[in-house]
């Protein structure tokens, strides 16, 4: 049995009041996302009093920290060792938090070469809405005991149970890394990067900005053995005609482009919304009525940012665009003037062939916190 200590208990006891008296807690670190999801104004659960990195095993490629820890002090332990976390989840802010990153389940420009935050989740330590004290998965990628529970957590929003603790794995950074750029035209850029997709070519990252119907700036990030960067250099930048970015202008560019500084998205007028829309890859450009004809595309056009007025049918028309190329799409940030009701993400009951899902999203919520001592709607 895993042992308890005064923070958990505090923990629990809020969760056993609440379920006794019917509230709702909304679980929060940093609060640092506080403005993802549906909005609430539920009491707060601060996780931020359980807070330290448990145990760091850079030889086994994992490190396991409790919820409240700040994400810049584990990415400090790692980069002390030369690894990293490859999916690079978004601060969004200097407090942010381990447990927060993972409740968001947000990932960075890598995510295209590595895979997503739940990938890297190998096991977690939970309160769930009863106050149990639960475990789940392991500290080693080849954990297969059980249903893997640890992974649902990544984007749950706290909607689930309250997370104590996680697993994840690191990566080693990567030897070389080197930024390409081009000027190029949304279509083009698409195709290009698909072909590259299926190449044994080192990109990390991609990155499109320009007028959805001109061309734009194509942004291409090599990571890898030093061998394998230099090699595809040169091969790249003649099938583009790409030149080589600085690498201090890169690093700040990849920054600023998994933190949101970019002037894309701080150029938001208070009756946009910015929509972000996951779609498949072989998706070509689309055509949204009333948005701004700038957009931005990353992990080679799978994730699109587009920005248009902030009103139900405008969220209506990109849903179901979205879903008739077989993806989805999310009010990600609302302007000022936007009614912060509105729902912010696409339901599964409006996805084609999703009920299963539904039955299986209600069972999970029933099973960890049949009280709804978590219900926030924060994730519909």
């Amino acid at each position: 049995m895993t042992a308890s200590n005064p923070t958990i208990n505090a923990f629990r006891e809020q969760i056993l009041d609440a379920a006794k008296n019917n509230t709702v807690l909304s679980i929060q670190g940093g609060g640092t996302k506080s403005w993802y999801g549906n909005p609430n104004t539920y009491n707060k659960l601060d996780t931020r009093s359980y807070s330290g990195i448990l145990e760091y095993q850079p030889e086994e490629l994992v490190i396991t920290a409790c919820a409240g820890t700040p994400l810049r002090e584990i990415e400090a332990a790692l980069a002390e060792k030369n690894q990293v976390l490859a999916f690079e989840p978004p601060h969004f802010g200097q407090h942010a938090t381990f447990g927060g990153a993972i409740a968001a389940g947000l990932a960075g420009p890598g995510r295209i070469s590595v895979g997503n935050f739940r990938d890297f989740v190998l096991g977690a330590r939970i309160l769930d809405g009863k106050g149990q004290d639960l475990s789940f998965g392991g500290k080693v990628m080849k954990n297969v005991a059980g249903y893997d529970v640890s992974r649902l957590l990544p984007g749950s929003m706290g909607t689930l149970s309250l997370l104590l603790e996680a697993s994840v794995k690191v990566l080693p950074k990567p030897a070389a890394i080197a930024t390409l750029q081009c000027a190029i035209s949304q279509k083009n850029a698409l195709k290009v990067l698909n072909e590259w997709a299926g190449q044994p070519l080192p990109i990390s990252a991609s990155c499109w900005i320009g007028n959805a119907n001109d061309e734009g700036q194509l942004m291409i990030r090599l990571a890898g053995a030093a061998a394998a960067v230099k090699a595809a250099i040169p091969l790249m930048s003649s099938l583009v005609i790409a030149t080589e970015v600085d690498p201090n202008v890169a690093t700040t560019f990849w920054n600023d482009l998994r933190e949101h500084k970019l002037s894309y998205f701080a150029d938001l007028s208070p009756d946009q919304t910015l929509y972000r829309l996951a779609l498949p890859a072989a998706c070509g450009t689309l055509t949204i009525p009333d948005a701004s004809k700038e957009v931005l595309l990353e992990w080679h056009g799978q994730q699109r940012w587009i920005k248009a007025p902030g009103d139900e049918k405008t969220f209506a028309a990109i849903k179901q665009l979205a879903t008739n190329h077989g993806g989805h799409a999310t009010r990600f940030r609302q302007g000022a003037n936007v009614d912060p009701s509105f729902q912010r993400f696409t339901l599964l009951s409006e996805q084609a062939h999703s009920n299963a899902l539904v039955t299986v999203q209600e069972r999970l919520r029933s099973a960890f916190d049949p009280a709804g001592v978590f219900a926030t709607k924060r994730l519909p």
